[in-house]
């Protein structure tokens, strides 16, 4: 399994940007579709972005589409996330995960095909 660490959260005001990052161990890195996921309070985990491993393709949920953007440095070992235009809703804990087989050719969005997860770090936009 692929060992996951997210850094980069905080508070930030309505408006901002925050640019998270999720560092990966092992050297299989990149060969797995990796994603980002949320939390908020109150309501059920869900779906953010995913990238291939290949970083050629990507998918974004509705409601972070033209605002986030996922991308991901092989060499380096990491995936990050940039958030621009912070909304109040954007507010909760953000998962990284890494797809449970190597090399899937589709990209999923399904938090099932997620098997690797790290601990979080929080994202508050206040208003």
């Amino acid at each position: 399994q692929v060992q996951l660490v997210e850094s980069g959260g905080g508070l930030v005001q309505a408006g901002g940007s925050l640019r998270l990052s999720c560092a990966a161990s092992g050297r299989t890195f990149s060969s797995y579709n990796m994603g980002w996921f949320r939390q908020a309070p109150g309501k059920e985990r869900e779906f953010v972005a995913t990238i291939k491993w290949s970083g050629g393709s990507t998918n974004y949920a509705d409601s972070v589409k033209g605002r986030f953007t996922i991308s991901r440095d092989n060499a380096k070992n990491t995936v990050y996330l940039q958030m621009n235009s912070l909304k109040p809703e954007d507010t909760a804990v953000y998962y990284c995960a890494a797809d449970r087989s190597q090399w899937r050719i589709v990209v999923t969005t399904r938090q099932t095909d997620f098997g690797s997860w790290g601990q979080g770090t929080q994202v508050t936009v206040s208003s």
